[in-house]
């Protein structure tokens, strides 16, 4: 993962929130925030890089790792609890807008050039598949942050000027 592949999927998050936001008035921008959250979170699997898989297998003496939470199962764990620590009314739409998010990163994903030609298990532990990717970039790719720059730019002048909100 670098910056410029972050970058894209939390842009990508924030356009589909805005769109969605335009369709359903019950979406604020406090909630295309938390899509846009949603889109970084299969990135927390980073945290390897900081505390390693291997290290937490040694002080618990129980296989670790934390791939899973870049796998749906993983995901869906977490987007609950984050989905507990919000008031009441706002549980139900947080879960939604967390995981359509998380959606939109592992939709990304999928379309990354990988050394197999498959993309990774995503939707363990419910399936073990790897769909095929059409290889149509590398995370360290310049050009797709570029592209949801431009993209993102885009959708913020029409949400900005076209759909002026009170």
């Amino acid at each position: 993962m670098t910056l410029a592949d972050l970058l894209t999927h939390v842009i990508v998050g924030y356009c589909v929130g805005t769109v969605l936001s335009w369709k359903y008035d019950r979406i604020k921008s406090a909630h295309v925030t938390m899509l846009m959250i949603g889109a970084a979170l299969p990135d927390l699997v980073r945290i390897n890089i900081l505390i390693n898989s291997n290290q937490v297998s040694q002080l618990t003496g129980l296989p670790f790792s934390w791939t899973p939470l870049h796998r749906l199962g993983g995901l869906l764990v977490v987007i609950a609890i984050i989905s507990l620590m919000v008031s009441i009314g706002n549980k139900k739409l947080t879960f939604k807008l967390l995981g359509i998010g998380a959606a939109t990163h592992l939709f990304i994903d999928a379309l990354m050039i990988t050394s197999s030609g498959y993309s990774s298990a995503m939707f363990w532990p419910f399936l073990d598949y790897r769909l095929p990717t059409p290889g149509l970039y590398i995370s360290s790719d310049i050009h797709l942050a570029i592209i949801s720059i431009w993209i993102g730019s885009i959708i913020w002048y029409i949400d900005a000027y076209k759909f002026e909100r009170k």
